[in-house]
Parts: C-alpha cells; structure tokens; sequence
C-alpha cells in the first residue's frame, strides 16, 4: 500500500509539472492578436495633398469611445506622413471608419479533475457551436481517480471588425481596409489598438490580398478575457459587451 500510495503522489506531481507548463506555455502564446486583413486601394504616385478630415458618423455613434479610437486612427495615419487638417486648411483626404462587436456564445461541458483545483479545459470533439471538454489522464481509471464531474457552460467569444476608408476630396475611393479578429477578450477598447495598427500594416499594400496580421499585446489586456460561466449563471447576467 506504501508503495501504491508513493506511486500515485508521483504520478500526481507528474501530471501537476505537465500542467504547469502547459500554462506557461499559454500564458506566452496568449499576448498575440491576430487579425485577417484586407485592403482594396487606388493610391496614386503622386498626391501631394495629404491633409485630412474624419467623416461624421451617425449621430447614434458618435460616441467618446468612437472618437477614441478615432486617435488611435489619426496616429497611424501620422506615422505614414498624413495630417489631420487644421481649421480652414483644405483637406485633400476623406478618413471614414465604422466598427462594431459581436458576442458569440458558446455552449461547452465544464469537466472538474478529481485531484486539479477547478474545471480543466482539454482537447475535446463536438459539432459547432457544442464542443465538448474534458480531462483525460494517459492512465485515467473512474476506480483510481474518481468520478468525473460535469457540468454544462457558456464561453464568450468576441467577433470584432473594423472598416477604415480614406476618399479624395473629389469623391474618389483611394483606400478600403477591413480587420477581422476573434478572441476571447471582452473589452474592445483592450484590442482596438492592435486593429487599428493592423489596418495600416505594409500600407497601401496589394490591392484586394487577404493576409492575417499578428501583433503582440500587453499581457494585462489578457486578463479581461472572459470565462465560461455556468449555463445557469449566464441565463441570470449574460456578460455585457463593452
């Protein structure tokens, strides 16, 4: 029995070693936000006018958040030798940008370990938007470890996209960018300055060639990713999209 017991806590450290460095492992894969970009353009050689002017949005989007990441927007711009127009300067450029944020929620099975502190997320199978997770030991016995619990969950994705456009003072279409990003975390504000990096990214770049962007974020902005809720818990407060 000594023996059998030594065995077991040797195999229990085993598994808390792998675990742990599956953790850190994610913690540094974690920092990257990739994006799928694509821009259509009709830049010209020479434009000389390169003073701009933002578009109005809508008066229902004309949010302090929107015209933060209009900032964001005029920064890059910036680095690329474009201005933002004074008063009564002319404008040679149109900038116009739209985003918006999707809450996609995911059904999933929540398996407790029977010797690991909370649900562990594993490899699993399933048919979108069901997936199953759980955690399976190369030696996993009901009789040695326990019965595993499980509990169905909701996780949150975050499908995000952002359209930037920039118009000739004549009506003509010069430059049209869309970032598409998936993640997991919540607050847009958090991810928007990767997009909007990601817009700009070998500008004006191949006209209409779909290429994926990945940028490195500060590792904080990661700890607002958020977590799967039971189903019961999320039929009482959904998680608000911010």
């Amino acid at each position: 029995m000594m023996e059998h017991s030594l065995w077991k806590g040797n195999v229990m450290k085993s598994f808390a070693i792998v675990a742990a460095a599956a953790t850190l492992l994610l913690s540094g894969c974690a920092t990257t936000i990739r994006s799928d970009v694509t821009a259509f353009n009709d830049w010209p050689a020479d434009l000389h006018n390169k003073a701009y002017v933002f578009s109005a949005p809508p008066p229902n989007e004309d949010t302090l958040e929107y015209r933060s990441y209009q900032v964001l927007v005029s920064n890059e711009l910036g680095k690329l030798g474009f201005k933002q127009a004074a008063d009564g300067v002319h404008a040679g450029l149109l900038v116009g940008m739209r985003f918006k944020t999707v809450d996609q929620p995911i059904r999933v099975l929540m398996a407790t370990d029977p010797f690991w502190p909370g649900p562990y997320w594993g490899p699993g199978w399933g048919r979108y938007p069901y997936h199953r997770y759980g955690y399976r030991p190369f030696f996993y016995d009901p009789m040695f470890y326990g019965p595993m619990e499980v509990e169905e969950g909701v996780r949150h994705q975050y499908e995000r996209q952002l359209n930037i456009t920039i118009n000739s003072d004549t009506g003509r279409k010069l430059y049209d960018v869309t970032v598409h990003n998936v993640s997991r975390v919540q607050a847009t504000p958090h991810v928007m300055p990767a997009l909007v990096q990601s817009a700009f990214t070998g500008f004006p770049g191949q006209s209409g060639v779909p290429h994926q962007v990945e940028l490195k974020i500060d590792a904080k902005m990661l700890e607002d990713e958020a977590p799967a809720v039971p189903a019961a818990a999320q039929k009482e407060a959904p998680p608000a999209v911010k």
